[in-house]
């Protein structure tokens, strides 16, 4: 766990709203997954400023028990040029904490969340994010970093 400064930055893709009551999110998010994977949407999103893909956590209706939105996709260098079909999210500047998890995908990243859920920490509830990027290439041996938005 460590204290990050992140400027914001913009990222295109699709989503899903979800819940993590019964095990929801899970689903959700794991058909969001072979959605972005089948429709190819990294190609679509031509200003991506990195090949690393996020899941963005946002529009919290109150805390991680209720309703919220993920969204997969890419950040960009500017909301410019949306692809037909995708949306587009501003993660605002903010203080965030950054986890690791490590291990075995997706299950390595459930667990991280069952940790910070079970955390105290001074959570903003604007924004959380995944980052996916070259060490979570090995499915059986992944890290995947975890920001948590914080006051």
């Amino acid at each position: 766990m460590e204290n990050i400064h992140s400027k914001g930055f913009f990222l295109q893709g699709i989503s899903v709203r979800t819940t993590n009551e019964n095990g929801q999110a899970a689903k959700d998010i794991g058909e969001l997954w072979g959605r972005f994977m089948a429709d190819n949407v990294q190609e679509k999103i031509e200003d991506r400023i990195t090949d690393s893909v996020y899941c963005i956590y946002t529009d919290y209706e109150s805390d991680h028990t209720g309703p919220y939105t993920a969204v997969l996709g890419h950040p960009v260098s500017s909301m410019d040029n949306m692809p037909a079909g995708l949306i587009g999210v501003a993660v605002p500047a903010s203080e965030y904490v950054r986890y690791i998890a490590s291990g075995r995908l997706p299950d390595c990243v459930g667990e991280a969340w069952q940790e910070i859920w079970n955390t105290p920490l001074n959570r903003t509830y604007k924004a959380d994010f995944d980052v996916w990027g070259p060490k979570a290439q090995n499915p059986e041996n992944a890290e995947v970093d975890i920001y948590v938005g914080v006051m």
